[in-house]
């Protein structure tokens, strides 16, 4: 599994912005938003005049609509179409994922679930045997005179759910928020499960402050979840 920030959103302060923090762009963008609808650009209450502070009273107060305005993109690699199954579950965010039909995936391979990784190369073995039958039967019917997508689109289904592919996300942060509260726990499936962990770990460090009531819990077996709690 790979996941790499491909784009987030850039913060250009308004003329009403007053001596206010701009060093993370979502942060400072959903701090914006939240003072443009009270029109508090000075700042009046000393105990919300940090953006910390400021994200931590928005967090608490449940006003998440102003974590709509900032956004993540990421390019995600390595998952299983199971998982991105899954994923597209959260109808909030954009997809843009790899074409079975078009491509040809018979380079690629069966990505294993979180339990079943110490089976080895017994399941490596199972993988190429998958990608040969994928390619016979692709050859096989672009000789009876098939198109190419046509073809592929047919030899894909002896692939299982578990075959790699690849998927662009874009959601604002009150989507990501809500995507690993379900998904980065014990309950959720494995796979996706790890790359939740994985999103909250990369947008902490994009919008510090919007994800600062949440952290990373560690397991038996070294399983990762988040949790999320109380500001004080």
């Amino acid at each position: 599994m790979k996941i790499e920030l491909i784009g987030y959103t850039r913060f250009i302060p308004p003329e009403d912005w007053v001596s206010g923090e701009t060093e993370s762009s979502s942060d400072a963008l959903t701090e914006a938003a939240g003072r443009a609808c009270y029109q508090s650009w000075d700042r009046p209450n000393p105990k919300t005049a940090s953006n910390r502070n400021y994200m931590a009273n928005i967090i608490a107060s449940g006003h998440n609509s102003v974590l709509e305005h900032a956004s993540a993109t990421f390019y995600i690699t390595g998952v299983s179409r199971a998982l991105t199954h899954q994923l597209v579950r959260h109808r909030h965010f954009s997809f843009s994922e790899l074409s079975q039909r078009f491509v040809d995936v018979s380079d690629q391979k069966m990505v294993i679930p979180p339990a079943l990784r110490f089976v080895g190369s017994d399941l490596d073995y199972l993988s190429e045997m998958m990608a040969e039958t994928y390619e016979d039967i692709t050859a096989a019917l672009q000789k009876r005179g098939l198109s190419r997508k046509q073809a592929r689109e047919a030899a894909r289904a002896v692939l299982p759910g578990h075959w790699e592919t690849k998927i662009v996300v874009t959601g604002n942060h009150r989507a990501w928020r809500e995507m690993i509260s379900k998904r980065a726990t014990l309950h959720a499936d494995a796979e996706i499960c790890e790359l939740a962990v994985a999103l909250f770990k990369s947008l902490s460090l994009v919008a510090p402050n919007i994800y600062q009531d949440g952290w990373v819990q560690v397991h038996e077996a070294g399983r990762e979840t988040v949790a999320w709690g109380p500001l004080e």
